[in-house]
């Protein structure tokens, strides 16, 4: 079971707005509070991620960019509906 999920955003960007929105029910389904994080107020994480956000990261690692892959976000986290194989 995961224990943090991270969604890396910039400002102004729709897409992370999008992925936002998409995440929060899911989290909460797992009892979990999504932190964000901007890339921009961090020169390795805007060196790294640069145009390519959101990333989502569950404990640290790298989950799905730019949109969310929802049926396997709530297989990994146990939740129903969440794609099989």
């Amino acid at each position: 079971m995961a224990e943090r999920l991270e969604l890396l955003v910039r400002q102004g960007c729709h897409l992370c707005l999008t992925a936002a929105e998409q995440l929060a029910p899911i989290a909460a389904s797992a009892g979990l509070q999504p932190v964000e994080v901007d890339v921009d107020t961090d020169p390795e994480l805007q060196a790294e991620y640069g145009d390519r956000v959101p990333v989502l990261l569950v404990d640290g690692r790298e989950h799905s960019y730019f949109t969310l892959d929802v049926p396997r976000l709530r297989r990994d986290l146990g939740l129903p509906g969440g794609a099989t194989g």
